[in-house]
């Protein structure tokens, strides 16, 4: 049995992804934000779809804290997703791997798959709900969940129920499975093959830069092909979707039916950007706490 394969430390991948997530969350929330608000304008509104704009006339008008509405549900949720995202992911990385330790393109793809069904349902589609709904609530006439995050989550959270969380288990879990598919998988294919021109040995990080671009080029690559699915995850989780919308299907044929394609990849900027940011941020870092766990 290779090195790496005996290596790989189930709470150490916890602990390192867990950090990164937090840390990943904060610094990139004001994309975030602006995506799901895109996301969420109706198409008859006149407000700026220009993320970077929207920002700054909202942070403007309304203080620097609402373009951070909901932040602290999106970290705590990002922080419990990527501990478990990473753990699923090396797990089941080790049961697929060859015997030198090495995975192959596809079951890399597969690999990532996993994670992303396994966070998907124990951390991101609650938090998501939490997250978009204190959102749209900030741009309603009347806010209900005014006050501070706790007071505001707790009343959120009774609203909502437990149906209501997982009101958009699908759409997320299809999301999450497709974005850590082609993210992980990417991002471990590309590895690999830097690692085999370099003849460095599988169990050896890249460097900072390195990792930090190869995480960056896998996020582009994750927003393009998952946006329609993310678009379709925000509305479900949107107050009131209940009433308008039966099914993921459902929302699907409307939006494209009333809003045209083009919609499904609203909010794609500022994903873009915070996915990028992400790649680079959450693999460095990830690497790095191996490292001094290690």
């Amino acid at each position: 049995m290779s090195s790496d394969k005996k290596k790989i430390d189930p709470v150490k991948s916890f602990i390192a992804g867990g950090v990164a997530g937090a840390v990943e969350g904060v610094i990139t929330y004001p994309f975030e934000w602006s995506k799901t608000r895109l996301q969420l304008i109706d198409k008859s509104s006149t407000a700026s779809r220009n993320p970077l704009v929207l920002i700054y006339n909202t942070a403007r008008a309304q203080g620097v804290s609402t373009i951070y509405t909901g932040c602290p549900a999106f970290v705590v949720g990002n922080t419990v997703k990527a501990s478990v995202r990473f753990l699923g992911f090396d797990s089941i990385k080790k049961l697929l791997a060859d015997k030198e330790g090495k995975l192959s393109g596809p079951r890399g793809v597969v690999a990532g798959l996993g994670a992303g069904l396994l966070e998907s349902v124990v951390a991101v589609t609650p938090f998501e709900a939490i997250k978009t709904a204190l959102i749209d609530d900030k741009q309603s006439a009347k806010p209900r969940y005014q006050g501070n995050f706790v007071t505001g989550s707790i009343r959120c959270v009774k609203d909502l129920g437990l149906k209501g969380l997982y009101a958009g288990v699908v759409p997320v879990s299809l999301r999450q499975a497709s974005n850590q598919a082609v993210r992980l998988g990417c991002y471990n294919k590309i590895k690999s093959s830097i690692q085999q021109a370099s003849n460095t040995p599988p169990d050896q990080p890249l460097s900072s830069a390195m990792t930090f671009l190869v995480g960056a080029f896998s996020g582009i690559v994750t927003v393009y092909t998952t946006m329609p699915i993310d678009t379709v995850k925000t509305r479900m989780q949107a107050i009131g979707a209940a009433e308008k919308y039966s099914s993921t299907v459902n929302c699907f044929a409307k939006i494209f039916k009333e809003e045209g394609l083009k919609t499904f990849w609203k909010g794609a900027t500022p994903r873009l950007g915070r996915l990028i940011l992400s790649g680079g941020i959450v693999f460095t870092i990830y690497e790095k706490v191996l490292v001094i766990l290690n």
